[in-house]
């Protein structure tokens, strides 16, 4: 996928479309996790979509929920979801990172070869 270290730096459009699809996998990634989230909020706490957004977005940013908790159902989804969104708030960083840490540990290689 990436250039090898003893190949030339890759032009500004391929890094650039990296960056873009990187960027798309990162999103699809959070959109999912995010309807994930609205709809076990939705089923199992009963809230309304609006509320189940807020929540799930509240999660997955790493700030907590908004709304209580009342069944038994929604306080262990909740609980499992916010494990699930940490490590995917992590995984989208390094998926959007990924590009631009190559191509800074490419540059620096070469510069180091010269």
């Amino acid at each position: 996928m990436y250039e090898h270290h003893k190949q030339a730096l890759a032009k500004q459009s391929v890094f650039a479309k990296r960056l873009a699809w990187n960027g798309l996998a990162g999103l699809i990634l959070l959109i999912f996790s995010l309807g994930m989230g609205m709809i076990g909020y939705h089923s199992l706490e009963g809230l309304s979509w609006i509320d189940a957004l807020l929540n799930a977005s509240m999660i997955l940013g790493g700030m907590g929920p908004v709304a209580s908790l009342q069944t038994v159902a929604g306080k262990l989804f909740a609980s499992f979801y916010a494990l699930y969104s940490g490590v995917v708030l992590l995984a989208a960083v390094g998926i959007l990172a990924a590009p631009i840490f190559h191509r800074f540990m490419h540059r620096f290689h070469l510069a180091e070869d010269k």
